[in-house]
Formats: structure tokens, C-alpha cells, sequence
């Protein structure tokens, strides 16, 4: 009797063994690959063929299951020259998920290997993108733009070596100077900017000279033209009044005189104006008689 119940005891236990060693579960962000003697056999749950749940195999197989979701890749912080060969410090991150477990086991095993190969990758865009422009521009203009260069150079490389993996993000969180070449950069940027502004203002100033110039010389023309106008109006108006003159003259020379002695006695004779002249000054005929004689 002892001896049935061991046996039954140890065929449990086995069957327990075997059952536990037989079976795997897959949930809904994992896929699996199972593996016999090392030796790729079939995928569960993959991208495109959702099956996850308790799945069956020979108790000599062994599942590896691999993430579905996107995984964070975050690289060491590098230090790389720009365009103009100053040297800069950029950390930067990327984003992947496993598309192929099957090509992804067999190109890098592991998502440790993966990082290896995309860490090397990152490093080549990201000399090669930051290589080709000024540090001033990678660290205040065109960030987004080196972004998306780097991200397409990193996905043509992946996608060349059939990595199994899918890029989905390229970020740069940081592109400063090293502390030591910081405050130089600095300095030249700001000398760089005042050349600029100086170059500016000067030009501005030459235009400014330039407008005056030409206002001043449109001022003297119109100036000129005004006065030359004026003396022609003045003149026909002179030649006018002439003639008009002549005319009264001409029409009654005694009435002539005496209109034109008036004039001058009204402004002559003013209150309290001295006249020193003879009495019988030829200014003052009309005071002699009504005529003007003597």
C-alpha cells in the first residue's frame, strides 16, 4: 500500500513536471519564440498573428518571449564636432519594437545586443548629421530638422541590416558646449552678432545719408522752381500795373499827376514826420493851387 501511494506520488509529480515544462503563456504584449536545441522552431503572438494565452510544447522546447510594445533605447552622452569644428556634448534617445522575434534572435539574440547595434548606429548618424552643420545651429535653430536626419539615417541603417526592429523615434534631449569651450563659443557668437548689428546700423546710416541727399536736392530744385515762378508772376504783374499806368497816363496826364501826388502826400505826411524841403519845392505844387502851378 506505502508503495502505491509513492508511486502515485512520483507519477503526480511528473505529470505536475511535465505539465508545467509542456506549456507557456503569452500575454497580450509579448511575443514568443520557441526554440529546440537552440534552434528556432515557431513564433507565438506576433505583430501581425494575435494569439496570445496558454500555449503548448515539447517539454525539451524552450520559450523566449520578447517585448511587443516600443522600447526606450537612451545612449551614453556623446561628445562630436560640428561643421565648425567645435566640439559638443549631445545625449539623445530612440524608440524601437520588435516587428520579427524570429530575425530579431537570429541578427542580435537579445534586447542588450540590439542596443549594441543600434548604439553604434546612432553614433554614425549622429556624427555624420552634426558633422555637416555649425554648433550654433545645433544648439539653438535646427533641432528639430537634425532630429529627423538622424532618425532617417538610423532607420535606412536598421533597415539594411534587417535587425527585425521597427524605428519609431529619434530624440535629442540635449546638445550643449563642454563647460571648458562654452564660454569662448560664447564670446565669438556675441562678437559674431555685433559685426552683424554694426554692419547693420552702418548700412542703415549710408541709406539715411543717401534719402537726405536726395530730399535736400528735390527741396533746392522745387525751391528754385518756386522762385523762378515767382519772379515770372511778379514780372507779368509788374508789366501789368505798367501798362495799366501808361494807360491811365495816356488817357488823362493832369488827373495822372494829381492821383500820384496824393499818394505820396498820404504817405509822406504822416503824424508828428518831420519834412525838411523849400516851400516852394515841386513836391508841394498842389498845395500852391488846385492846378499844381505856382
Amino acid at each position: 500500500m506505502r508503495l502505491m501511494m509513492i508511486l502515485v506520488g512520483v507519477l503526480l509529480a511528473g505529470a505536475l513536471i511535465g505539465a508545467t515544462t509542456a506549456t507557456y503563456v503569452v500575454n497580450e504584449t509579448e511575443s514568443a519564440l520557441v526554440l529546440r536545441f537552440g534552434d528556432p522552431v515557431r513564433v507565438t503572438n506576433e505583430v501581425n498573428d494575435e494569439d496570445p494565452g496558454l500555449h503548448f510544447k515539447l517539454p525539451w522546447e524552450e520559450a523566449l518571449k520578447f517585448d511587443k510594445r516600443n522600447i526606450e533605447f537612451d545612449m551614453r552622452p556623446q561628445e562630436l564636432q560640428a561643421g565648425d569644428q567645435e566640439r559638443l556634448q549631445v545625449d539623445a534617445f530612440l524608440r524601437y519594437r520588435v516587428t520579427d522575434p524570429l530575425r530579431f534572435y537570429q541578427t542580435v539574440r537579445t534586447e542588450g545586443g540590439a542596443n549594441a547595434r543600434l548604439s553604434t548606429m546612432m553614433e554614425d548618424a549622429l556624427r555624420a548629421v552634426v558633422g555637416s552643420i555649425p554648433s550654433q545651429d545645433v544648439i539653438s535653430g535646427q533641432r528639430a530638422e537634425l532630429m529627423d536626419r538622424v532618425e532617417t539615417s538610423v532607420d535606412a541603417a536598421v533597415s539594411r541590416a534587417n535587425l527585425g526592429i521597427e524605428v519609431i523615434d529619434v530624440r535629442i534631449l540635449r546638445a550643449d558646449l563642454p563647460e571648458e569651450v562654452e564660454e569662448r563659443v560664447f564670446l565669438r557668437m556675441r562678437s559674431e552678432r555685433q559685426q552683424e548689428a554694426a554692419r547693420i546700423r552702418a548700412e542703415g546710416e549710408e541709406r539715411s545719408r543717401e534719402i537726405r541727399a536726395a530730399a535736400n536736392r528735390e527741396a533746392t530744385v522745387i525751391q528754385a522752381n518756386a522762385r523762378a515762378e515767382s519772379d515770372r508772376i511778379r514780372g507779368e504783374g509788374d508789366a501789368q500795373r505798367n501798362r495799366i499806368y501808361a494807360s491811365a497816363y495816356g488817357q488823362d496826364a493832369e488827373f495822372f499827376r494829381f492821383y500820384r501826388s496824393m499818394i505820396a502826400y498820404e504817405t509822406a505826411l504822416r503824424d508828428g514826420t518831420p519834412i525838411v524841403v523849400p516851400p516852394d519845392s515841386a513836391f508841394f505844387d498842389y498845395f500852391q493851387s488846385q492846378e499844381g502851378g505856382r
